[in-house]
């Protein structure tokens, strides 16, 4: 495993920090960050606009949204990562005047977020980021990894099944074997059990379940072919996963939101892939949290 040469961690200060709190003259901005992968055009090819239009529709200002681009293949804190991350995010924030940002991540953007609160002294933008953030609702977080990803590192069926998912041997999916993100979790991120508490409100959103029945027109949200795949992951895992991540990983830093069924229309689970998309009112729930 990869050793980290870096300072100390997020110091107490910074968890004191309490989140900007709403006025009159502040203005508020919404940040997508993808999951695994090396992105370009984010907006087409990961969320589509469908989602990212209705969710930004909540905001006073429906313009002041940014989708990130960067290459999540790497590992979270490598300049093409989180480095990448801090950036676009800087940018927009200086750009449009943000003063309060609402950061939705879907998989391991979460961990890539994650890194950011949790080691402020790691770049010196990370703080600026920090104190304009309010909450990040993060979407199916792989925020104790998968052992789907320890099978495809182990090189067995799953690194040909799930190339379309992971990207194969990559240093993200390497990252997100669960005894690696278990030290991660224990030395260098905040959030879990046992941990210091992350200096922003971190919420995720959890995935319970797959369906890919070829007669209900669900089972096409979000691409039939990827929930058939996800289903087909899905018995290697929990009972209760989507296909990708269990409930337990995707519960395990900061707190837990919501489980899909419990607000998704016609108690609809959201798999993997769904929890990135406008399926089942998910982007009308996140579009009515960007007034809160």
């Amino acid at each position: 495993m990869l050793k980290l040469a870096c300072g100390p961690v997020l110091g107490s200060l910074f968890l004191a920090m309490l989140a900007p709190a709403a006025n009159a003259a502040d203005v508020t901005g919404v940040a997508f960050v993808h999951g695994t992968g090396q992105q370009t055009n984010a907006y087409q090819d990961y969320w589509k606009p469908q989602m990212v239009d209705s969710v930004r529709q909540g905001l006073s200002n429906p313009a002041n949204y940014t989708v990130i681009n960067c290459d999540f293949e790497q590992y979270m804190w490598d300049s093409r990562a989180a480095g990448c991350l801090a950036g676009q995010l800087t940018s927009f924030i200086n750009q449009r005047g943000i003063t309060r940002l609402i950061v939705v991540t879907h998989s391991n953007g979460g961990n890539v977020m994650r890194w950011i609160m949790s080691n402020p002294t790691w770049d010196s933008r990370y703080p600026a980021i920090i104190d304009k953030v309010v909450r990040v609702n993060a979407l199916a977080p792989s925020s104790a990894g998968t052992p789907l990803a320890d099978a495809v590192m182990n090189g067995n069926v799953f690194e040909q099944s799930l190339g379309w998912l992971l990207g194969y041997k990559s240093d993200a999916v390497r990252m997100q074997q669960e005894s690696w993100m278990a030290v991660y979790n224990g030395q260098y991120l905040y959030g879990t059990s046992g941990r210091p508490g992350l200096p922003r409100t971190f919420r995720s959103v959890v995935g319970s379940d797959v369906e890919s029945a070829i007669w209900d027109s669900d089972s096409y949200c979000g691409g039939y072919a990827e929930n058939v795949g996800l289903e087909t992951t899905q018995n290697w895992l929990d009972d209760c996963s989507d296909g990708f991540l269990e409930c337990s990983s995707q519960s395990a830093a900061g707190s837990v939101w919501f489980v899909d069924k419990s607000r998704t229309r016609d108690r609809e689970p959201l798999s993997h892939n769904q929890s990135r998309r406008a399926c089942f009112r998910l982007d009308t729930i996140l579009r009515s949290d960007m007034q809160q």
